[in-house]
């Protein structure tokens, strides 16, 4: 575990690097990296408001209150809330997600690289040498691991830019039902809300916090900024690709690590965790499921978070989670509520429906 002083700072760290990765990673399956709409962002940046920072309020309160990381806490969470066990379910929907995530960010990998390089090796033995190499440094400290993903992303982000890349002009187009389910995607599966990432790293701090909020907003910002970089930035040019490359790698090997501790923590077998992680990442390399899977993956990621919201809005107990906000003003801590309860599961659902009528 993190000593308080490095989860201080590695938190927010790890929200930007994360989520610019993350949100590059899925960019191109909504079509946000080819075609640069005004209104989209607009709306992005409205959902990162409404939605995103409800339920990253909602990850620090449930990590205040359990006390121990995400997959552990499902078991203390229900029984204090008289839930039934199958809430727990959620637990491991997250946490097998986090490798399967790490297996699209290394497909992602493999097919820049072999674009960029004009390789002829196969896609699939491109993809395998990199599972390969981020299952290795998932075995390097988390400090050095965070820091070499900045590395990559912050390189990538200046070469980017030094080096002209071309981008599309910002235009303003008409918004569809379709951009509403892109910009849930983008500001909760790409951040890494509901999969308990955030929890775990701030667990050291938030212990010892009164209030969420000092744990939440630092994280919430990193995210923001990482939508803003977004929007000045491409893998077009082969320097700024190579350098996203690396701090892909990084990224998906800090996965790999943060998916292994919580596993550990669960005590199971180590045969088991490996079995775990391996088989979410593999299935990435089975032919002419990319598609398929990019689907998978946000509609996935849309349902652990639709679950936390209903558990946290509907299930616990109110005093459990007002405590553990530790909101200054009981209003701010009722309309935290209203979000949790209403707002973030409908619109998640809607987000859900635009993502499905999309793929079809």
């Amino acid at each position: 575990m993190q000593d308080t002083t490095l989860s201080r700072w590695l938190a927010p760290v790890m929200a930007f690097c994360l989520s610019f990765v993350m949100i590059t990673t899925l960019a191109p399956t909504v079509g946000v990296q080819i075609d640069r709409q005004l209104d989209f962002w607009l709306l992005w940046l409205g959902t990162m408001f409404l939605l995103a920072l409800p339920i990253a309020y909602l990850e620090i309160a449930l990590a205040k209150r359990s006390q121990t990381t995400a997959l552990q806490a499902l078991s203390t969470l229900t029984r204090d809330a008289d839930a039934s066990p199958r809430w727990r379910i959620v637990g491991w929907l997250a946490i097998v997600f986090v490798p399967f995530f790490a297996g699209s960010v290394l497909n992602t990998v493999a097919d820049i690289l072999k674009q960029q390089l004009v390789l002829d090796t196969p896609h699939q033995i491109l993809f395998a040498i990199f599972a390969i190499v981020a299952l290795g440094l998932s075995f390097i400290p988390r400090q050095f691991l965070i820091g070499l993903t900045t590395l990559g992303v912050i390189t990538a982000f200046i070469l980017a830019n030094v080096m002209g890349t071309e981008l599309a002009a910002w235009h303003w187009t008409s918004v569809e039902f379709k951009e509403w389910g892109n910009a849930t995607v983008l500001a909760l599966v790409a951040s890494g809300l509901g999969l308990g990432l955030y929890w775990q790293s701030s667990l050291s701090t938030v212990k010892k916090q009164p209030a969420a909020t000092t744990a939440v907003l630092p994280i919430w910002v990193a995210q923001l900024l990482a939508v803003i970089a977004f929007g000045f930035f491409s893998v077009q040019a082969q320097f700024p690709a190579l350098a996203w490359v690396f701090a892909a790698i990084m990224t998906a090997a800090l996965l790999i690590q943060l998916t292994r501790e919580q596993l550990a923590q669960r005590q199971l077998a180590p045969v088991i965790q490996w079995a775990i992680i391996v088989a979410a990442i593999a299935v990435w390399a089975l032919p002419q499921v990319e598609q398929i899977f990019n689907t998978l993956l946000m509609l996935w990621g849309l349902a652990i978070c639709l679950i936390y919201a209903v558990f946290a809005g509907w299930i616990m107990k109110i005093s459990h989670l007002r405590k553990a906000m530790g909101f200054s003003n009981e209003l701010f801590y009722n309309l935290w509520r209203i979000a949790v309860r209403v707002v973030l599961p409908l619109s998640i659902v809607l987000a859900a429906i635009a993502v499905i009528g999309q793929s079809l």
